[in-house]
């Protein structure tokens, strides 16, 4: 590009050529000065407004204002409603562990008064020297994810220990350590004694119980019935096997209430106190067999379950 210059003060007219880089130098110094032209009268347009308190201005903060509460609102709702939603979450699941909790306590055979899952827990102690300080969203919701987390992973131990205890409290179950009779007392204790029919020393083989004719005989253990009938000695008897070479025997019989097959719990009635078979008067004889050989029942009644 070429310029010609021309004036009365000038002998002659000048010319100047100007080059691709010197024409991007000057448009780009035209658009800084349009650019700083603008800055300035925003600047002094707004400074202006708000010497004068332009009613202009003051919408536009008002505008402002107003879509910046709005957006906070939002927010802060948005973030209550995740915290409702993750505290009605732990309620949910803080329900199902108190209820595990009592599940766990009958299992285990513990005092629900021990632990009062229906109550909150009681906390306390002095003002701290360290200055205390509200906490934030953010924290608020790092601290309920993990608490979350936390409680699951307590209700997936609970369970394992739940299906653990419930185990043991089965076999538990199916050993005999309840008593045959209630408010009956030992008149013959297992092992050697004088034999009240022949007067020489021979082997008892159970223990006896006194208690009055009908008195209900209570199975020692759950099990299924495998013996309910006559015996020559033991006169009417019942045999329960419990599992694992476990089996009790209740003789001298009154009355039968069970047969062959019949599937009882610890503590059902199976038969009543009598006086049958070779018995010198009214009582029960309660044995416990372990593959077939005669244990101290002694020893399973004073056994905890």
């Amino acid at each position: 590009m070429n310029i010609i210059l021309v004036s009365n003060g000038l002998t002659r007219a000048r010319s100047f050529a100007l080059g691709t880089s010197q024409l991007v130098l000057l448009g780009f110094g035209v658009f800084l000065l349009i650019v700083s032209l603008a800055v300035l009268l925003h600047y002094f347009s707004l400074r202006y407004a708000v010497m004068n308190d332009s009613p202009y201005l003051r919408s536009l903060l008002v505008s402002l204002q107003a879509q910046e509460n709005e957006r906070m609102q939002s927010y802060l709702r948005n973030s209550l409603n995740t915290m409702a939603a993750k505290v009605g979450e732990l309620q949910a699941r803080l329900l199902r562990v108190d209820a595990l909790g009592e599940r766990l306590t009958k299992v285990a055979g513990l005092k629900p008064q021990e632990f009062m899952f229906d109550r909150i827990p009681a906390r306390g102690g002095a003002d701290s020297s360290v200055p205390s300080t509200e906490p934030t969203m953010m924290q608020l919701g790092s601290t309920l994810d993990q608490l979350s987390k936390d409680l699951e992973d307590r209700t997936d131990k609970l369970r394992v220990l739940e299906s653990m205890l419930t185990e043991d409290s089965a076999k538990r179950q199916l050993v005999p350590t309840g008593t045959p009779v209630e408010n009956g007392f030992y008149s013959s204790n297992f092992g050697w004694r004088i034999d009240p029919f022949t007067g020489l020393n021979a082997f008892h083989e159970g223990i006896d119980f006194m208690a009055e004719e009908g008195t209900p005989i209570l199975a020692a253990a759950g099990g299924v019935v495998v013996f309910a009938d006559r015996h020559p000695q033991y006169g009417n008897m019942v045999e329960i096997d419990h599992g694992n070479d476990l089996v009790t025997r209740y003789a001298h019989a009154s009355k039968l209430l069970v047969k062959v097959g019949d599937v009882v719990l610890r503590g059902s009635k199976i038969a009543e106190v009598g006086n049958t078979g070779r018995s010198t008067g009214t009582h029960l004889h309660f044995e416990v067999r372990y593959k077939g050989v005669a244990q101290n029942p002694a020893r399973f009644l004073r056994m905890p379950g």
